[in-house]
């Protein structure tokens, strides 16, 4: 069998915040950005990777959804608690350095964890949580 992983969604509150995160600080490109009667769902991936996206998307788009379930998700996402995604890079240090100097929300500076791996923490504008581990 052969599965990958094709794209994750995360929610946004922001697109155009979102998109600057992802695009300006991450240096994501931007695959697809497509509107629908006012919201948006923007597809982002790291350069050179082509089968790899997260595709940004309204959180309460589903019209299945109660009001109070709507303001549930908000206020998941505000707390940082509602969605997250684990990316890798070859050197935590410098990514912290540049997302530190993004004015990011930094959650969690470069630290050796018990579990094996060196990783540090960001939120990205929506709340969701953007971890980074170093690649080994």
């Amino acid at each position: 069998m052969d599965i990958t992983i094709h794209s994750s969604f995360l929610p946004h509150t922001d697109p155009e915040a979102s998109l600057a995160f992802y695009r300006d600080v991450l240096g994501f490109e931007v695959r697809l950005d497509v509107g629908y009667e006012g919201m948006r769902w923007i597809t982002v991936g790291p350069v050179g990777q082509p089968s790899t996206a997260i595709v940004l998307h309204p959180p309460t788009a589903n019209p299945g959804i109660t009001d109070d379930e709507r303001q549930t998700i908000l206020e998941l996402m505000a707390k940082g608690s509602y969605f997250g995604v684990n990316l890798a890079t070859t050197d935590v240090d410098a990514t912290f350095a540049k997302l530190e100097a993004s004015d990011a929300e930094v959650v969690q500076e470069p630290t050796e964890q018990p579990y094996g791996v060196r990783d540090c923490a960001f939120r990205d504008p929506a709340g969701n949580m953007i971890r980074i581990q170093e690649a080994r």
